[in-house]
């Protein structure tokens, strides 16, 4: 009898083992599968830099974007964020305007391909209409509503990534970046070099009006030998290719600005 239920003892405690080991297996499984997705999760986090000496603003900035999943970076003057700038390339930047060192305005034309929110307690519509006209992306007046920053960064952030995608729409109207073409409905329209760049522009930066010195210095290293006199020859017949194999004015010449698309086409 004792034999007998000293057998039962080791066949229970043998299943017991057995179900401990299979539950250890499910956990160190799902455990894996958790760090990887976590892995996969950091991998796509956008990052944010943000340019303010205002250690407050900073750190509540900091603080809401690490909340929403974005990644972070500190700069508390405009050298300091150069600096950071030449070693890392961050997805959106947040700029405010009076720091140390070089101010927001000097180093706006020295950020290159990256979209900039400019955060500033000015409130002149002048000062306003220089700072988009002279590279940022959008522009938040202080004290502001962190509702809207949160959404205006999706809309730049969203805005960037369809201007890396090989191919730009706007309407009936396709430019394949990888193949440099350009159609209109299936149908090809052959552009010049500088045509083609300027248009490339436009359609990066669909919502916005770009000013003629502005669409000079962006496209200077594909065409540079468009000039300030010659821009307003090329854009006449960019228009005038386009109008002709769609119908439409895909360009909208805004008066003592500059072009921006036409968003009555779309």
């Amino acid at each position: 009898m004792r034999f007998g239920a000293a057998f039962i003892v080791l066949i229970c405690l043998r299943q017991r083992i057995d179900i401990l080991f299979f539950f250890a297996i499910v956990i160190a499984k799902t455990y894996r599968l958790m760090s990887n997705t976590k892995m996969k999760g950091v991998l796509k986090m956008k990052s944010i830099l943000i340019i303010d000496d205002d250690v407050t603003i900073g750190n509540m900035l900091e603080k809401l974007l690490t909340k929403e999943g974005y990644q972070t970076l500190r700069a508390y003057s405009g050298t300091e964020a150069l600096l950071i700038l030449s070693a890392h390339k961050p997805d959106l930047i947040l700029l405010d305007l009076m720091l140390p060192g070089q101010t927001g305005e000097e180093i706006l034309p020295k950020i290159k391909n990256i979209p900039v929110i400019v955060m500033s307690a000015k409130t002149d519509v002048k000062d306003k209409v220089d700072l988009l006209l002279g590279g940022a992306a959008d522009y938040v007046t202080k004290p502001f509503d962190t509702k809207e920053l949160l959404a205006r960064i999706t809309v730049q952030l969203r805005n960037a990534s369809l201007c890396s995608s090989s191919l730009l729409t706007y309407d009936d109207l396709e430019l394949d970046t990888s193949a440099h073409s350009v159609r209109i409905c299936e149908k090809t329209v052959k552009l010049t070099r500088t045509e083609y760049a300027i248009l490339k522009l436009l359609m990066q930066n669909p919502t916005q009006v770009i000013a003629k010195s502005v669409i000079l210095d962006r496209i200077s290293q594909d065409t540079p030998d468009c000039t300030e006199s010659s821009l307003k020859v090329h854009m006449s017949h960019l228009r005038k290719k386009l109008m002709d194999a769609g119908g439409k004015d895909y360009i909208e010449s805004v008066w003592g600005i500059g072009f921006k698309m036409n968003f009555t086409v779309s």
